[in-house]
């Protein structure tokens, strides 16, 4: 019986597991032993970000001009949001912990993750390195993002409250954490997460659901001070939207709407 939709064009295994390629109807899609999408590339569009949880994660342009200094992602998978940050941001410089040494040749070889001396990756345990080394990197980071995922679920090492501790102590002032979550609003693991965000955030967080999908992006704010209004974000997501053909007005709204008793402690009024 066949697995996937699609055409298998690579498969191999680390001590994790297995490690599969599919292509269907010109989109590549990175796989872990099931039907979960780890990245998808559009073999036209290689740069556009596929995944409607990716574009998703972008929605921190919503609250910051831009990236100028330094994000660290734990993560990698194929590498779409890093490609996008290298992409749209020439001052940025990145910083990716990635578990799998062979998920890294494969974003190089089959997602097109570009050499780029901005780029710097390290094969770890993403909470175990971060919560290791957050006095030594304590301040240093605008962004955070979390994409840390095995064929289970939520990686194990960043499901902790020293872990979001630690993520707090890397980034600056203004700097904001962003996650990719995955279950659902009832599901216990995300309402564990979120009240771990919460406590170690002081309530300065809010989630973005993915339309049709069991994602949720969640945005944490380091000691922030609401700088914009609603009028202001609306202005701003139609500004964002023609900027990058991502649907940042959709990302406001949603952020709104499921955000009802937070959201005025994030956004003036």
């Amino acid at each position: 019986m066949q697995k996937y939709d699609g055409h298998l064009i690579h498969e191999s295994y680390d001590d994790e597991g297995i490690i599969e390629i599919v292509e269907q109807k010109g989109v590549r899609s990175l796989h872990f032993g099931s039907q979960a999408k780890q990245s998808s590339m559009s073999l036209a569009e290689p740069d556009k970000l596929h995944l409607d949880y990716v574009r998703a994660m972008t929605s921190w342009l919503l609250f910051k001009e831009n990236l100028d200094d330094e994000a660290l992602l734990v993560g990698l998978g194929g590498g779409s949001l890093t490609k996008h940050l290298l992409q749209h941001f020439e001052n940025c410089h990145l910083k990716v912990i990635e578990y799998r040494k062979d998920v890294v040749k494969i974003a190089r070889s089959f997602f097109d993750l570009p050499l780029d001396p901005k780029l710097k990756i390290i094969v770890d345990d993403g909470g175990e390195y971060i919560k290791q080394r957050y006095e030594t990197y304590r301040e240093q980071y605008s962004l955070v993002f979390i994409d840390a995922f095995d064929h289970e679920g939520v990686a194990p090492s960043v499901r902790s409250e020293a872990f979001f501790d630690a993520c707090k102590a890397l980034l600056k002032k203004d700097g904001i954490l962003i996650m990719n979550l995955w279950g659902g609003t009832s599901n216990p693991e995300f309402q564990q997460i979120s009240l771990w965000l919460g406590r170690v955030f002081n309530w300065q967080t809010l989630f973005l659901p993915v339309p049709d999908r069991s994602n949720i992006i969640a945005l944490a704010f380091n000691d922030y001070t609401p700088i914009y209004s609603i009028k202001d974000l609306r202005e701003k997501a139609l500004t964002l939207e023609q900027q990058y053909q991502i649907e940042f007005p959709t990302f406001l709204r949603n952020l709104k709407k499921h955000n009802a008793s937070t959201f005025n402690q994030v956004i003036n009024k």
